[in-house]
């Protein structure tokens, strides 16, 4: 049984171009070292996209089970940044004038994937009696 699981966090307040450069280092990685390599990213954005990986991994074995599914068989499939609205503000300028400042916001999806272990077992040992039967 393959299984998938999605986490979103909407709002975010980093801009979208700056996320969508610690989204590409963990992108098809397993979620247990996306984790380890988003701890040690010095980038502001790379606090909230790990806790979107977690989040997806949680969701994952909360669908399954936790014994028949650990993070270490799942897969960062998709990671997706996309910009959200931004905030306009205006800041004090000289001669009394106003300058527009944007304070953009993203969302980060994120969808894993994985194999149950037993599933996992079952294939293993199929592919291995037809492998068998081949060579007789």
């Amino acid at each position: 049984m393959h299984i998938e699981a999605t986490a979103k966090a909407r709002f975010l307040r980093a801009s979208g171009r700056k996320a969508r450069i610690v989204a590409d280092l963990v992108r098809g990685k397993g979620v247990d070292e996306a984790i380890a390599l988003l701890s040690f990213i010095p980038k502001r954005a790379a606090e909230p996209i790990k806790k979107v990986v977690k989040s997806a991994a949680a969701n994952a074995m909360s669908e399954v089970g936790t014994g028949r599914l650990k993070a270490e068989d799942l897969t960062i499939k998709t990671i997706c940044v996309d910009n959200g609205p931004g905030y306009k503000r205006f800041r004090a300028a000289s001669m009394g004038r106003a300058m527009p400042v944007k304070h953009r916001l993203c969302h980060i999806t994120v969808v894993v994937c994985g194999e149950a272990r037993e599933e996992r077992q079952r294939r293993k040992t199929k592919t291995a009696t037809k492998e068998a039967k081949a060579e007789e």
